[in-house]
């Protein structure tokens, strides 16, 4: 897609055959000179450069083909007394079927010397003297990216480009009306100054494009005072928000220099080409392919000589819910540190919301984000030690601290003194009791933790077509680190997306992978001990009682189906006290999902409200 017009630069190359004949056959110096001619006349238009070329003119040449370019060939010349004329064939490559023809060149000889009879028509056969040739680019519209039920997203969408246009302003007065423009914008002075000051006197040089609305609060009486500043409509495929999923899908905008260079010649400056995130990675399938009309311009009228059309680019199309993706933004709006909301459908693994919070500073938290999970890994710890023998009934010992190799571990502040003692595993997930988990470390080697953890989706990568952390979970080097990777500190990472695959695998009965663009192939790596349906059961009583009588309990009055949760915290850093992680994840119905911030209070308290707030509006 291309945000100009342009003049088509395609390899010219020349090659020169001669073709003569005569009642005898026989090849003579005259015919041997129009051949030489049509060979140097070749090369010469090769080069741009006919100076030299007898008869040939250099700025007639220059006028006709500014920057255009073909492959060409010169054969079949004939002479008949002092005349000749030689057959040159053209084959423009164009972005569609190739465009050819013929013309002929006229020779004439004086004495020994042949010379060429200059003419517009030896360039394009119905050219006069007063044409020349022009090319235009025919912009292809960018494809839509669009979510659930096909509704688009990412579409054409009225903008206002504010710059100043050097044609308009003194250049004497330019620098300070780029100073005032940047003023009232509130963009950077100094280097869009350097920029205008820069620009040629005919450049429009832009400060920042805003969308319809927010043009319109722009000082309209102000922007009139500055010479040359103007403001002018145009679209470009945007999102419904400046917020929406702008990490996960990226943005549009002018190639920079690095994209040019590395385009190889496919890319040149100014194309506005996908800069980052899915915009970026599916360039091709959405930028489409621009087409070219030449014409023939300067005489009575221009007249269309040919035309390859725009091949406009195709949609891509996301599982992203448009409502559900607002309002998880709208519940992380008031979040200060890095944060994110993913939602899934168990069912599909459909990834309905995927959102970072104005926190994350542009990055993608959401599905990339990697950070120890804290205790809502003990969801993938309980299932390690149901295939180790410990029922969900069983009881464990949950006692205020734990040493290990000196190392000592206890439970969180706030944990509830009434629910130390040897409890049930069950109510040990329940209220979150870091010391009974600990306690059974013993009956679980480091790969017991990764096969259970892949049995949930975490730790087994796959190539799903955009950005994603599904967690690691390495076998630990000590009984220190396994304790901590019990609790999922230590080495163990997930990222949000990862944690509520967890839920939704617990829903489902299976590893649920998490999908995002349904048209794109994806090579499933299935986990070597797959959950099983009597496992998932006993995993999803478990999250229940963290609602019924656990640290989630503010989410039992929330409406519709009953809501199983895990809430979790995860130390990092340093200080006194550590920083902590804060997650949630849980399920309602055919819905999984996971609340994170990096830096709060707990889980609960942090994590809770955000997740509550989601439930709530995402009836």
């Amino acid at each position: 897609m291309r945000a100009r017009t342009t003049t088509l630069l395609v390899l010219m190359l020349f090659s020169a055959a001669a073709c003569t004949s005569s009642d005898d056959g026989a090849d003579d110096v005259s015919d041997e000179g129009a051949a030489a001619l049509a060979g140097e006349l070749a090369s010469a238009l090769t080069a741009r450069q006919v100076e030299g070329v007898p008869g040939a003119d250099q700025e007639a040449l220059e006028r006709i083909l500014p920057d255009l370019a073909a492959t060409v060939t010169a054969g079949g010349v004939e002479t008949e007394d002092d005349t000749a004329t030689a057959t040159l064939s053209w084959e423009w490559e164009t972005p569609g079927e190739a465009w050819r023809y013929d013309t002929q060149a006229e020779l004439t000889r004086e004495g020994e010397t042949w010379r060429v009879v200059w003419d517009a028509s030896l360039v394009e056969p119905s050219l006069t003297a007063d044409e020349r040739l022009r090319v235009d680019t025919l912009d292809a519209r960018r494809g839509d990216i669009v979510g659930a039920g096909d509704r688009p997203i990412v579409t054409d969408r009225s903008v206002v480009r504010f710059g100043i246009d050097r044609t308009r302003v003194r250049p004497a007065r330019a620098v300070a009306s780029a100073r005032a423009l940047a003023a009232l914008l509130d963009v950077a002075a100094a280097p869009y100054a350097a920029r205008v000051e820069k620009a040629g006197e005919k450049a429009f040089v832009e400060a920042i494009v805003l969308r319809a609305d927010d043009a319109r609060q722009v000082d309209g009486a102000r922007l009139r005072r500055i010479k040359g500043a103007v403001g002018i409509g145009t679209e470009m495929p945007l999102a419904p928000t400046r917020e929406f999923a702008a990490p996960l899908l990226g943005r549009v905008g002018p190639a920079t220099a690095e994209i040019v260079e590395e385009s190889d010649g496919a890319v040149e400056a100014g194309d506005v080409v996908g800069l980052s995130g899915l915009q970026a990675r599916y360039e091709e399938r959405l930028a489409g392919q621009d087409g070219i009309r030449v014409q023939a311009a300067g005489g009575t009228e221009d007249r269309v000589l040919f035309t390859a059309d725009e091949q406009n680019g195709e949609p891509l199309r996301t599982t992203l819910d448009v409502r559900l993706q607002t309002q998880a933004e709208q519940a992380l709006s008031a979040t200060g540190p890095a944060s994110a909301l993913v939602a899934l459908r168990p069912s599909t693994g459909d990834i309905v919301a995927a959102a970072s919070g104005p926190g994350s500073g542009g990055l993608n938290t959401a599905t990339f984000g990697q950070y120890a999970p804290g205790s809502t890994f003990k969801v993938v710890s309980a299932l390690a030690l149901l295939r180790a023998g410990v029922g969900p009934g069983d009881p464990v010992p949950c006692t205020p601290s734990v040493t290990v190799d000196g190392k000592r571990f206890t439970n969180y502040d706030d944990y509830p003194a009434s629910a130390l003692g040897r409890i049930p595993l069950r109510s040990a997930v329940a209220n979150s009791c870091n010391t009974a988990l600990i306690s059974q470390s013993d009956r679980l080697t480091g790969k017991d933790l990764a096969a259970a953890a892949a049995a949930l989706g975490v730790g087994v990568d796959h190539d799903v077509g955009f950005p994603a952390f599904f967690g690691t979970v390495p076998a630990p080097g000590s009984e220190t680190g396994k304790a901590a990777a019990l609790i999922g500190q230590g080495t163990v990472q997930a990222s949000p997306l990862a944690m509520a695959a967890v839920a939704a695998s617990v829903v489902e009965g299976r590893a649920v992978l998490p999908r995002l663009l349904p048209d794109v192939d994806v090579e499933r790596v299935d986990p070597s001990q797959p959950l099983t349906g009597a496992e998932a059961g006993a995993l999803r009583a478990m999250m229940r009682a963290v609602v019924t009588e656990g640290s989630a309990s503010f989410l039992a009055d929330v409406p519709g189906a009953p809501v199983g949760a895990k809430t979790g915290t995860a130390e990092y850093g340093t200080g006194t006290p550590l920083p902590t992680h804060t997650w949630l994840i849980a399920h309602q119905g055919d819905l999984a999902v996971a609340v994170f911030v990096e830096t709060g209070r707990s889980g609960s308290q942090t994590s809770g409200p955000i997740l509550e707030r989601f439930l709530r509006a995402a009836r």
